[in-house]
């Protein structure tokens, strides 16, 4: 019974040990480097416009009209919803997935002006896997600049112009493709985007 008591203290004592290292000390370093090294990212990559956080650089938000670029579809609740992240999950062969994409085709070709067999970039017509990525393709947002520039009564140029300003390489240089944050980029035609 002396030994069950010494293992049951010791139990005891390295429980509450490992809870306040794992849970409070460990914790407490990473957000201390965080605000340290990376403030900006740490508090969310927040966007601000006219002195106001309008959203964040990591998460798409829903734009509507001619006269925006618009972001990926998603997937993500009613759309946009950063509570309920997730991709629709359907296999390559769901007849629902290839209706979907057919009619968001149909729709992007009718919306910018292309030709009924026009190409279109795939980031166009799909949701990412979390239904929030607030990145397009360059490509895409070039497909969708005469329609903006037209809306807005800009030249090509200066959209085009404002793309290129937007547009951010291949992570590390390696990863990915180049691609264009749709948030950042509405707001400087806008003329509301403010760099942190």
């Amino acid at each position: 019974m002396k030994n069950l008591l010494k293992e049951v203290r010791i139990s005891i004592v390295v429980t509450v040990l490992l809870a306040i290292l794992v849970c409070g000390l460990y914790p407490l370093a990473v957000w201390l480097l965080g605000q340290t090294l990376f403030p900006a990212k740490a508090e969310g990559s927040l966007v601000i416009s006219k002195g106001k956080v309008v959203g964040s650089s990591l998460l798409a938000q829903g734009f509507r009209g001619p006269h925006y670029f618009h972001p990926r579809p998603s997937a993500a609740g009613e759309g946009y919803d950063g509570a309920r992240s997730g991709a629709t999950n359907w296999g390559p062969l769901s007849k629902k997935l290839i209706d979907t994409i057919h009619e968001r085709v149909v729709r992007y070709r009718k919306e910018n002006h292309l030709a009924p067999d026009a190409p279109v970039p795939a980031d166009a017509v799909t949701a990412s896997a979390s239904g929030l990525d607030p990145h397009i393709s360059v490509k895409n947002a070039l497909l969708q600049a005469e329609r903006v520039a037209k809306a807005r009564g800009l030249s090509m140029e200066r959209v085009t112009g404002k793309i290129e300003a937007h547009t951010e390489g291949r992570t590390f240089g390696i990863l990915g493709e180049p691609r264009v944050n749709v948030l950042r980029l509405n707001l400087d035609l806008d003329g509301e985007y403010e760099p942190r």
